[in-house]
């Protein structure tokens, strides 16, 4: 069967749409779509592949579900959840300009920034109260409920890492040069499953750049390193409160490989995360 898709990115990092509200059919084994559509030489190539379909929360007004690459569901994406509020909205999907989206790590707030021919140009996500204990993670070890600089030694070297859930996990490193951190390296030893992180990790680094700008990379569970994550940027935020790089509750911008996104930790508990979201194109899959 033909299955009408569309290619949509946050700073890069790209996952193919699949529509379930607009169109009517049995739909395939997502996670095995999602490995056949990620597929640069046989697919489309992607990050992953994203569904939109309907809540079964009843304070959601839509629902997504994440696919990585290889097939596994991830509970959040920031940038997936930038796209979706854009596509909902400029495919009338939903007509207000704030709404709730349902995902398997709970439910977020979505507001669009519209210009007059309703064309959505920047997303802002509450992505809600960061989880900090460490069996939100989780991660083993001590008996620290929170797990801010604790020591990670790797190679016979000590590296300070911080641990923060968006809805999914992160660990963060903080880094004196961003061009030398072991991304591939930590990324592949933790990222997927390790003694320390049983159900894995999204690995990211972090390089204080200047007041209140933060440089960032990262490796993520599922996909590998990809050019952006809209929840490890807020996972770094977080981090960088706790460490005491950047001030609570002012506006932090992260650079991340494939541009930037604005990041602010409330006082309120919730984080805020701001920035655009872009179509490449719509087809159709044969299945």
């Amino acid at each position: 069967m033909d299955i009408p898709f569309s290619k949509m990115h946050g700073l890069g990092n790209c996952y193919i749409y699949i529509d379930t509200l607009s169109h009517s059919m049995d739909w395939p084994d997502f996670p095995e779509l999602s490995r056949r559509v990620s597929d640069s030489h046989t697919g489309m190539g992607s990050d992953g592949l994203i569904v939109i379909g309907q809540p079964e929360h009843p304070e959601a007004d839509i629902q997504m579900r994440i696919f990585n690459k290889d097939g596994s569901e991830a509970k959040n994406c920031g940038n997936g959840l930038r796209c979706v509020a854009k596509y909902a909205y400029e495919r009338h999907l939903l007509d207000q300009r704030t709404f709730v989206i349902e995902t398997l790590g709970g439910l977020v707030e979505a507001s669009v920034h519209v210009d007059d021919n309703r064309s959505v140009g920047q997303v802002t996500i509450n992505m809600g109260h960061p989880q900090l204990e460490r069996r939100d993670i989780p991660m083993s070890g001590d008996n620290v409920p929170h797990v801010i600089g604790e020591a990670f030694v790797l190679n016979q070297q000590v590296w300070p890492l911080t641990a923060v859930s968006m809805g999914n996990p992160h660990a963060i490193f903080f880094v004196d040069d961003i061009q030398k951190a072991p991304v591939e390296l930590m990324g592949r030893l933790l990222a997927d499953g390790h003694e320390r992180f049983p159900e894995g990790v999204n690995v990211g680094f972090v390089e204080k750049n200047a007041n209140h700008e933060l440089n960032y990379v990262v490796w993520e569970r599922g996909s590998g390193r990809t050019q952006a994550c809209g929840t490890g940027a807020c996972a770094a935020t977080v981090a960088a409160v706790l460490n005491k790089h950047v001030s609570r509750g002012q506006p932090v911008t992260v650079h991340l490989e494939g541009g930037d996104l604005s990041i602010e930790w409330a006082e309120n508990k919730d984080v805020l995360m701001t920035g655009a979201a872009e179509w490449i194109c719509d087809g159709r899959f044969h299945y």
